[in-house]
């Protein structure tokens, strides 16, 4: 997709503070953290949102909650973190590539909404 923000991210054609890559998997610190910890975890693959996992593509998202654990040991979160994904205008979803919130570093509110 040629106007994905997380595309373009991923090609390396925008900067990011990048903490986890690989040939299919990228993750970075966002550039508006709402958590002392606040990294996104994205396929380097377009994906538009959780609605769009099928069976073609299952597997790399399995393979990013694997890679989710090892970042958040980096990143010192050994009490806890959060994930979080939201997929569509109804939950906010303000980059149309599908991407994992990881928050950490503090203690969360208990509710989320």
């Amino acid at each position: 997709m040629t106007d994905c923000l997380f595309c373009k991210i991923a090609e390396g054609k925008i900067p990011s503070q990048k903490v986890y890559e690989d040939d299919e998997i990228l993750a970075f610190r966002d550039i508006n953290p709402q958590a002392k910890t606040h990294i996104l975890v994205i396929p380097k693959q377009h994906i538009g949102s959780c609605a769009e996992i099928n069976e073609q593509n299952s597997r790399l998202i399995a393979k990013i909650f694997e890679v989710i654990p090892k970042i958040a040991e980096k990143e010192g979160l050994s009490n806890g973190f959060r994930v979080i994904s939201n997929a569509g205008p109804d939950a906010c979803q303000s980059v149309h590539h599908i991407h994992f919130h990881v928050l950490g570093g503090q203690q969360m509110a208990e509710k989320m909404a």
